[in-house]
Order: structure tokens, then sequence, then C-alpha cells
């Protein structure tokens, strides 16, 4: 009889327990659902007021400038600024109003961990808008070159842009990552020596492969100086004038027509001028 008596009083007191406990934590409940309450008409109020400015400074604009990038012109994938702005804004309150909530059902490990993300974001997003302006820098140096490329008529545009495009966003990347706090120490490394190696083997190739192109403009330099447009002289046995002199030809007008020779063969043979 003694036994169920102390069951029964333990009962009653956990019971007891629990209804103080739920009538202390009732209006911390109902203080949290209140404030997620007025968050969420708040954050719609904001949102909407926030859209009409952004609309009114015509921030859409940027759209079509983004989007005319050839990272994204050439996809599907579609930027648009103020849905971008506006889910920040949103995500921002949402995390704001939750970490009020929080504190007021006095859980503070969660609002602990909800603060340290609301002191990142402004990091990440900084990131965010480097890597977005490494890509625009990118574009507008890839266009100025392949056309600076094809207004002198040089070939290899294509290569050439696409290769300081790809350097300058690279570059950004690392630049981005290590503001968002990612140590990058490996990657630059990496690409450090990867970008070393290519440009040694660029440079080689260039300097073996063009050797030739450019003893014929040295040749050409010292053509000029000894001859003109419309001498007349005689090389080789023919007999002709000239009618232009390039980097690496020589034009002869002959009797019989035209012909181009070589400059390293005018320079290798002997010449005779007429006038």
């Amino acid at each position: 009889m003694e036994t169920i008596n102390e069951w029964k009083n333990v009962t009653l007191d956990s019971l007891s327990g629990m209804g103080r406990e739920m009538a202390l934590a009732f209006p911390k409940i109902f203080g949290a659902i209140v404030i997620l309450l007025l968050g969420w008409i708040t954050i719609k109020i904001l949102l909407f007021l926030l859209r009409k400015i952004l609309k009114l400074a015509k921030v859409d604009m940027l759209n079509d400038k983004i989007n005319g990038m050839d990272v994204t012109g050439k996809g599907d994938l579609e930027v648009d600024v103020i849905k971008i702005i506006l889910g920040f804004v949103r995500w921002f309150l949402i995390l704001v109003f939750l970490i009020v909530a929080a504190d007021i059902l006095d859980w503070k490990i969660i609002s602990q961990e909800i603060g340290n993300l609301l002191h990142y974001l402004p990091r990440f997003f900084s990131a965010l808008a480097l890597l977005m302006l490494g890509f625009y820098i990118g574009n507008f140096v890839k266009r100025t070159i392949k056309r600076l490329f094809d207004s002198f008529e040089f070939g290899g545009s294509n290569l050439v842009s696409n290769l300081f495009f790809y350097v300058i966003v690279i570059f950004m990347s690392i630049t981005a990552l290590n503001q968002a706090g990612v140590d990058t120490t490996i990657i630059t490394n990496n690409i450090t020596l990867i970008f070393g190696s290519f440009l040694l083997a660029f440079a080689l190739g260039v300097g073996l492969g063009s050797r030739e192109i450019v003893a014929d403009i040295l040749r050409a330099f010292y053509i000029r100086k000894t001859y003109v447009v419309g001498d007349r002289i005689v090389i080789g046995g023919d007999e002709g004038t000239i009618k232009s002199i390039e980097n690496n030809s020589l034009t002869l007008e002959t009797r019989t027509g035209k012909y181009v020779i070589p400059i390293k063969d005018v320079m290798s043979q002997k010449v005779e001028i007429k006038s």
C-alpha cells in the first residue's frame, strides 16, 4: 500500500512539474509564433516595396548585360538581378526573425549558429560579386582583343581572346574563394605551375616557329633602305619594276608578268639597279 501511494505521489509530482514547465513555455511559444507571423507580414511588405524601388531604378537593365556574356548567353541560364536581390533580402530577414524567435524560446545554440551564418553572408556575397565582376571583365577584354585582332586582320583572334578570358576568370575566381574564406594555397600553387609551364611552352613554340618570319621582317627592313617602290632592277636574269615590298616578299613587274620574290632570295642574290 505504501508503494502504491509512493508511485502516486511520484506521478502527481511529475505531471505537476510538466504542467508548470508547459505553463512557463506557453508564453514563449506564443511569443515566438507572434514574432514569426509579424516577420512574415513585414517581409511581404518590404519585398513589395523593394521590388517597386528596383523597378523604378531600372536595375533589370543589368540582365541584358549579364545574359549577354558568352558564359551565360550561349546556354539556357538566364540571370534575373531583381530576383537575386529579393531572394537575398528575403532569406536575410527570415534568418533575422528566426534568431529573435530562437532567443525568445531560449534556443541559444540555434540562434548562435544562425547568427554565425548571418556574419558569413556578407563575405559570401562579396565573393559572388567578385566572381561576377571577373566574368564581366573577362568578357570585355575578350571582345576587345577579338575586335583588335580582326581590325588588323591577324589570325588566332579566338585563341588569344579566349586565353585572356580564362586567365582573368581563373584569377578572379581564386580571389573570390579567398574572400569567401577558402584556403586556395594548393589551388594557387598548381595553377601557377600549370600556367608557367604553358607560357614557357608557348614562348618556345612561338620563338621556334616564328624565327623565319622575324628574319624576313628584319630582311625587309634592310631591303627598304636599299630599294624603293618604282626602282627598276635586274635579279636572277629577270628585269622589272618594284611594285611593292612586303614583310616577307617583293613584287616585281616584268614584261612577261608580275613575280613575287621571297625576301630571303632578294638578299641572297646579286641585284642590279637600273634606275
